[in-house]
C-alpha cells in the first residue's frame, strides 16, 4: 500500500531558526518513515517579498543553506524528496489555473498577508504577494499531498488550498484530495525580543546554524519579566520568553522546575536563568552542528540531492497537469 504523502517547504530567504524547528521541522523528521515526504525549497515564493536582483541572486546560496538545515535536523535524503520549486515548471501553470478559482476578497482575508505587509511596511501588495496562498496550493496539490506540516501562522494557507481543491472538484470532477494541516506542538515560538513570533525579517531569531557563542550572546539579550528590576524581586514565569524557551528546549526538567520556583520567590537572577538556558540550547543544537559539519564536507551533496528531487517530482507534476487539463477540457 502506498504511503500517505506530505508536502511542505521553506522560502530560501535565509537560514532556518528554532521557530521553524518546533513549528514544522520536528514533524517532518518524525513522519519521514511513515509518509512519503516532499520538501520544496520555494524560490518563487521568495519573489513575493524580495524581487530585487540582489536578493534573487542570493536565492541559490540560501537554498543550499536550507538543505543543510534539513539534513542537520535529521531529514534523510534517502527518505525525503527535496527539490527547488522553479525546477518544476508545472507549478506555475497550475498556479495560473487555480487563480481563476479564488477571489481577491478571499485572499485579502488571509491573516498572514496582513502580517507580512505590516512587518515589511508594504502598503500596496503585488499580485504575486496577494496570490501567495494560490502558489502554495499549487505546490501542495501538484503532488497530491495528504498532510501539510506547518507552523500555526500558516494554517490559514492550507485552508485556502482545501477550498481550491474543493472548488476544482465541484467544477470539473474529482481530481484533488483535500489535504490536512499538521500544526507543531509549539505552533508559534516567541522571538528573543519578546515579540509574538520568531522571524527572520524581525531579526529576533536563534538559527539552527548559529554557533555556541552566538547562541549564548542572543540568550543574554532575551527579554524576561519587564516588571522585575532586581534579582530579589519575585518574577513572573508565565509569558516570560526565557521560561518559554526552557519549557520547549531544556531537557533537564528538574532544573527548569527549580529555576521557576526560585524565580517566583525572588531567589534567582536573570543572568543565571539565561546562562542555564544557553547551555540547554547548545546541548539541543550540538547534534545538529555535528551533522551539518559532516554534510558540509561533501561539497556536491546538496546539488545531487536537489537534482534527484526534481527528477522525481517532474513526472508526478506532468501527470497532475495532464489530469487537470483533461478534467477542464483544455486542449
Amino acid at each position: 500500500m502506498n504511503k500517505p504523502r506530505i508536502l511542505t517547504g521553506d522560502r530560501p530567504t535565509g537560514p532556518l531558526h528554532l521557530g521553524h524547528y518546533v513549528g514544522t521541522l520536528v514533524n517532518r523528521v518524525r513522519l519521514q518513515d511513515s509518509h512519503e515526504l516532499f520538501l520544496v525549497v520555494a524560490d518563487y515564493h521568495t519573489l513575493t517579498t524580495q524581487p530585487t536582483r540582489e536578493k534573487v541572486a542570493r536565492t541559490h546560496e540560501n537554498a543550499r543553506a536550507i538543505v543543510l538545515d534539513y539534513l542537520s535536523v535529521g531529514i534523510d535524503p534517502e527518505r525525503a524528496t527535496i527539490y527547488v520549486q522553479s525546477d518544476v515548471p508545472e507549478v506555475a501553470e497550475l498556479t495560473l489555473l487555480f487563480s481563476m478559482l479564488v477571489t481577491v476578497p478571499r485572499l485579502e482575508r488571509v491573516p498572514t498577508l496582513k502580517e507580512v505587509m505590516r512587518e515589511q511596511n508594504i502598503t500596496h501588495p503585488s499580485l504575486g504577494l496577494l496570490s501567495y496562498p494560490v502558489l502554495q496550493a499549487a505546490d501542495i496539490l501538484l503532488v497530491h499531498a495528504d498532510l501539510v506540516p506547518v507552523g500555526g501562522d500558516q494554517e490559514s494557507h492550507v485552508e485556502v488550498t482545501r477550498e481550491i481543491a474543493r472548488r476544482f472538484n465541484q467544477m470539473y470532477g474529482a481530481v484533488f484530495k483535500e489535504p490536512q494541516a499538521l500544526i507543531g506542538d509549539v505552533p508559534i515560538l516567541v522571538g528573543i525580543d519578546g515579540k509574538l513570533k520568531m522571524s527572520k525579517s524581525l531579526g529576533n531569531a536563534i538559527y539552527l546554524s548559529d554557533d555556541a557563542e552566538t547562541v549564548s550572546a542572543k540568550v543574554m539579550q532575551m527579554y524576561t519579566d519587564p516588571a522585575r528590576i532586581r534579582a530579589d524581586v519575585p518574577g513572573a514565569v508565565e509569558g516570560n520568553p526565557v521560561f518559554t524557551f526552557h519549557d520547549t528546549f531544556n531537557d533537564d526538567k528538574t532544573e527548569v522546575q527549580d529555576l521557576k520556583a526560585r524565580y517566583r520567590a525572588g531567589k534567582v537572577g536573570d543572568v543565571e536563568v539565561k546562562q542555564k538556558l544557553a547551555r540547554a540550547l547548545n546541548r539541543f543544537l550540538d547534534p545538529m552542528r555535528a551533522r551539518r559539519a559532516e554534510y558540509e564536507d561533501r561539497t556536491s551533496l546538496v546539488d545531487d540531492i536537489l537534482e534527484a528531487g526534481a527528477n522525481h517530482v517532474r513526472p508526478i507534476a506532468r501527470e497532475t497537469l495532464r489530469m487537470v487539463r483533461a478534467a477542464m477540457g483544455l486542449c
